[in-house]
């Protein structure tokens, strides 16, 4: 998993409420665990025109184009600033995968639902909640300059605006500490991989039958 420590980056504002996990990917497209190649399919229904389908080829599709991903000045973003309950519905894991595999490191909303927002964590991308004036004013100042970057450092727990302005964030500092040295569920359990061996080596020597049946 990709660490995040800070990032700049330009900002999508996406002025919906409650978007769910099937809005952000379809249940059509959760054929894979690969996590990979889900970003074509990101916000599918609003994204394009047509039904999109598995295995179609998404570049050859009519795109929306009302929908904000689809502007130009927004081509290349990797903040996405959403409104309340963001990520709610289904559990799918499928949903960070697929912001990810688009390129979006941020999201910055004034709630998320929860598991959505655990998942993020686990995923490298950064979940951040702040107060819904702030989301607001944020949304303005988006809308109103083309190029709208936000600055965010996780160490700090700060989101800083392009004219200086900061807005401080929580995260508590299990998921911190996680993000910041790019440890998923795996990651985190292999920082004990040392004592994991010295546990083994000892339980080998006092039940070796528990081991052999393991390998024959």
């Amino acid at each position: 998993m990709r660490a995040f420590t800070q990032h700049q980056g330009i900002v999508a504002p996406m002025d919906r409420s409650n978007v769910d996990t099937d809005m952000i990917i379809p249940k059509q497209f959760l054929k894979s665990i690969k996590r990979t190649g889900f970003g074509p399919n990101l916000f599918d229904e609003l994204r394009y025109l047509d039904e999109g389908k598995p295995d179609q080829d998404s570049s050859q599709r009519p795109l929306n184009p009302d929908f904000v991903l689809n502007q130009a000045r927004y081509k290349d973003a990797s903040v996405l600033l959403a409104r309340a309950n963001f990520g709610c519905g289904s559990s799918r894991e499928h949903a960070p995968w697929a912001l990810e595999d688009y390129g979006f490191r941020v999201i910055i909303a004034p709630s998320f639902a929860d598991i959505f927002y655990n998942n993020c964590f686990k995923n490298g991308l950064l979940p951040i909640v702040l107060e819904e004036e702030q989301v607001d004013r944020l949304f303005r100042e988006a809308e109103a300059t083309e190029g709208y970057q936000l600055t965010v450092d996780l160490e700090a727990q700060t989101v800083t605006t392009p004219s200086g302005e900061s807005f401080s964030f929580e995260v508590d500092n299990f998921r911190r500490h996680c993000l910041l040295n790019g440890l998923d569920d795996i990651g985190v359990t292999l920082e004990d991989a040392e004592q994991i061996r010295a546990y083994e080596d000892a339980r080998r020597k006092t039940a070796p039958w528990l081991f052999n049946s393991v390998n024959q």
